[in-house]
């Protein structure tokens, strides 16, 4: 019977092909509009590390003095740790792995004449932070745990640097000039672009990561500088490098990876413990002084990845979806109605009401799914418009299974739901009207 009414829907189209594609677009659009919007939505609050979200936290200090920093976030807390802090607290043997982290940058100077210098973005870290966020490799592995603690000039890059640098090859072993200095490659990661970025959200969210790591204890030797925020509330002066590693600047990370709600519990109060012990030599003297430790969803929504905004353009672009399908319910009632002699002809021979409403049912559905499909073409459109414009979305430009089944249901509910007031009101013909006027 389904056959049947697909056959008759089809036939029903090609007799009307204005009035069909007329209904196509406007439900085209309508998908096509809502589906940019809610992809680019979705996508930017996705969990980008699903596997262990809830185990991965970011780990907050109230470090401000008396009288400062009551402002800066809805709970108080700086986003950042200065770099004693961050020290201090490594020497916690209680998370499972941890990791400093910096976002920083060189000049890559290729062994090669035939390559002219770049500026890359980097990332200074330790050597559980590959394990710690999944980073992938192809060559070699992380550095040694005592490089953490004894620095050595190692560097770990990124397949596309790789690629670039030495055409590739296993690099591993080779040497790489960054700033005018030599670092040995220990390691090469596959291509890791999580989106959002979630282990540095204090730039931009959606920038690509870094395509060389060294590691963090390389900072005071090299006096890496900072790209990132740096926001501090003593008024003491920094004429050396050493001054703003020994200041309350806070331009730092730390992450850590807790695998219980125990051990949890057990670090919070380790960081308890840490900051009455700096009260007691007279920091954190404000009232407020204290730990947080939120995980990758928590610290994507402190963040406001998904801002409000988004939401509102979800909205606003389904009001747009329910305007086409307004405009669809008008172009159905012209199209059904106009068959109304048929309609009535086959009520005479036995049709129920029932069978003419699944029927239109049907006739509307099909026209729902072609236009769900021209609206997933015009989405895809839609999305490389957004990455024209913002380059830093590049990651956000792609439907991925459930988004593309996502706009296909939508597409036939919201066209059925349009088309069931037009059935209804044509299955309520009456045969005898129409038998008079054949």
């Amino acid at each position: 019977m389904i056959y049947y009414y697909l056959k008759l829907s089809w036939l029903s189209i090609k007799r009307t092909p204005m009035l069909t594609a007329l209904m196509i677009i406007a439900i085209g659009l309508g998908i096509g509009v809502s589906m940019t919007v809610l992809t680019v939505n979705y996508l930017m609050g996705k969990d980008p590390i699903p596997e262990k979200s809830s185990q991965l936290y970011h780990v907050q200090l109230f470090t401000f003095g008396k009288g400062h920093g009551n402002d800066q976030t809805p709970d108080s807390f700086p986003l950042q740790l200065t770099y004693q802090d961050n020290n201090n607290i490594k020497q916690s043997t209680i998370p499972v792995r941890k990791t400093r982290s910096l976002g920083t940058g060189f000049s890559v100077i290729p062994d090669s004449p035939e390559q002219n210098p770049f500026m890359e973005s980097a990332r200074a870290v330790d050597s559980d932070f590959f394990t710690l966020f999944n980073v992938p490799f192809i060559f070699g592995s992380s550095w040694d745990k005592t490089i953490d603690s004894q620095p050595e000039n190692v560097v770990i890059i990124a397949k596309e640097l790789n690629d670039q640098l030495f055409k590739g090859e296993n690099s591993v072993g080779q040497q790489i000039n960054l700033n005018q200095t030599r670092y040995t490659i220990v390691g090469v990661t596959d291509s890791w672009q999580p989106a959002p970025r979630f282990y540095d959200l204090n730039n931009d969210n959606f920038n690509e990561s870094a395509l060389i790591f060294v590691p963090f204890s390389l900072i005071p030797r090299h006096e890496y500088p900072s790209w990132g925020n740096n926001r501090g509330w003593e008024s003491k002066p920094i004429n050396t490098y050493q001054d703003k590693l020994n200041s309350e600047i806070m331009w730092t990370q730390h992450w850590v990876e807790l695998t219980s709600d125990e051990q949890k519990h057990q670090y919070q109060q380790w960081l308890n413990g840490y900051i009455e012990e700096q009260k007691r030599n007279g920091r954190f003297t404000h009232e407020k002084a204290g730990a947080s430790l939120k995980n990758v969803i928590q610290w994507m929504e402190y963040n406001d990845v998904v801002s409000d905004d988004n939401s509102i353009l979800v909205g606003l672009s389904f009001m747009f979806l329910v305007v086409c399908l307004i405009n669809t319910i008008g172009l159905l009632l012209a199209k059904f109605l106009r068959r109304a002699p048929e309609v009535g002809v086959r009520r005479a021979l036995g049709a129920s009401r029932a069978q003419i409403f699944i029927q239109h049912l049907v006739d509307v559905g099909l026209i729902g799914l072609i236009g769900g499909l021209t609206g997933l073409a015009l989405g895809q459109l839609g999305l490389l418009g957004v990455k024209a414009l913002y380059s830093n979305y590049n990651q956000l430009v792609y439907m991925d299974t459930t988004l593309i089944i996502m706009a296909i249901i939508i597409s036939l509910g919201s066209s059925v739901l349009a088309g069931l007031y037009p059935a209804w009101l044509i299955c309520k013909t009456s045969p005898s009207v129409y038998l008079k006027i054949q």
